[in-house]
């Protein structure tokens, strides 16, 4: 089944359209809204009401236009959010030095010898650390651009702001990673 034939079907109240989708988009969506919210039963949350509220929605979405943005979209606006709530809450594990959650993403490589496996290693907890210490607006603008591949133009109507707030998203969270990473860089 191609992506037009199950909106239509969404459209009609079929959810076989809806499985469609979400076997499509589950992956990148929950991919975006960890990096996003850090918090991987958090991000589970916001992909399930994003897939929902698509459902309920779909007949304010344009089968013009292709569905992978507007989905995203509304899966990085809730991610946003609930980093934003999740921000004003501190869990217990936060408070004790708990997990850092890198073990849910496997940057590694098949076969790589233990130095390289180590400095690995250290560069992604180094990424991971500095990606932690950026606005949930610039994580977003990050995900958005460096993960998902969105152009500017998808990246300003999936945030919905102007092309020049999301220049200034990028920027700002670009020149915060380089200083954070600075002292990775320069070794």
């Amino acid at each position: 089944m191609e992506e037009s034939r199950a909106i239509d079907r969404l459209r009609r109240g079929d959810v076989a359209g809806l499985e469609f989708l979400v076997r499509q988009y589950q992956i990148p969506a929950l991919r975006a809204a960890y990096l996003i919210t850090r918090d991987s039963a958090l991000a589970q949350d916001v992909v399930q009401a994003a897939f929902l509220k698509a459902y309920e929605r779909i007949s304010q979405f344009d089968p013009n236009r292709p569905f992978g943005p507007w989905f995203l979209r509304s899966v990085v606006n809730a991610a946003i959010k609930a980093a934003a709530r999740r921000k004003r809450q501190v869990p217990l594990a936060e408070r004790s030095g708990g997990d850092t959650g890198l073990e849910t993403i496997q940057l590694l490589d098949e076969q790589p010898g233990p130095a390289e496996i180590w400095e690995r290693a250290e560069t992604a907890e180094a990424v991971w650390a500095a990606l932690q210490k950026l606005t949930p607006p610039q994580r977003a603008a990050v995900v958005s651009r460096y993960f998902l591949g969105l152009s500017e133009a998808e990246m300003a109507e999936a945030l919905a702001c102007s092309p020049s707030a999301v220049k200034w998203r990028l920027h700002a969270a670009r020149e915060r990673l380089r200083i954070l990473l600075r002292p990775i860089t320069a070794e």
